[in-house]
């Protein structure tokens, strides 16, 4: 497998943004875990307080810096991309999240003005400046440059809430986020669809009905006309 160590090449605007707002609608894939019982907005964009305008116009090409504002750095993306490359890493059925740009998907979703999205805003930059303070303190490099076996134990440490210590409650908290935006985005590519067998609204050769064992359980008679 390889793991990421550089910054992953930036999708088109237009889509990164079509591909946010798309799962912004598909609220199942985005889970949203309790913070102390609380929304804090913080470091919202500039000009977002008197409402934050139109919806984008889907039709045009946006530029980096376009519409809102995005937010991570260069030094954020290369984190964000080797700590969604844990999570989903690649492997001999699909390529890893950076790969296919989960990256800039986690950029435009805490990017945008939205109110459920600047929700995610302070706990996914947290979460990144957490790793990068847990990566020096333990291993004296940034989380993109240590080995895997190196960025798992770190993980490994805040990948289960419940079973965190005290210490790592809060950056648990901030991994499970982070996780599930991960997953949210990988899920709704045509590669994490193939992953997972999802074929959607593709029209079948042949389509025999149920199965048996399924209609005997229900109790009903297929009928076939």
């Amino acid at each position: 497998m390889n793991k990421q160590t550089s910054l992953p090449p930036r999708l088109p605007r237009r889509e990164a943004i079509r591909w946010m707002l798309a799962a912004a609608a598909s609220a199942s894939l985005l889970d949203r875990p309790a913070f102390g019982g609380q929304t804090r907005i913080t470091g919202s964009p500039e000009g977002t307080k008197g409402g934050y305008g139109t919806d984008p116009n889907l039709m045009k090409i946006y530029a980096p810096g376009d519409c809102w504002p995005l937010t991570f750095t260069d030094a954020q993306r290369k984190t964000a991309a080797a700590w969604c490359d844990v999570i989903i890493p690649e492997d001999d059925k699909s390529p890893s999240a950076s790969k296919v740009g989960v990256v800039d998907f986690i950029d435009e979703w805490i990017s945008a003005p939205y109110p459920e999205q600047q929700a995610d805003r302070q706990p996914v930059l947290d979460g990144l400046a957490w790793m990068e303070a847990e990566s020096k303190k333990r291993f004296d490099k940034d989380f993109a440059s240590l080995s895997e076996e190196q960025q798992h134990a770190i993980c490994d440490d805040v990948c289960h809430g419940s079973k965190a210590k005290k210490e790592f409650k809060t950056a648990a908290k901030y991994f499970s986020r982070f996780r599930s935006l991960t997953a949210g985005g990988f899920y709704s590519t045509p590669a994490g669809m193939a992953d997972i067998g999802y074929i959607g609204n593709t029209p079948l050769a042949k389509f025999d009905g149920p199965p048996q064992e399924v209609l005997d359980r229900l109790g009903v008679t297929q009928t076939v006309e």
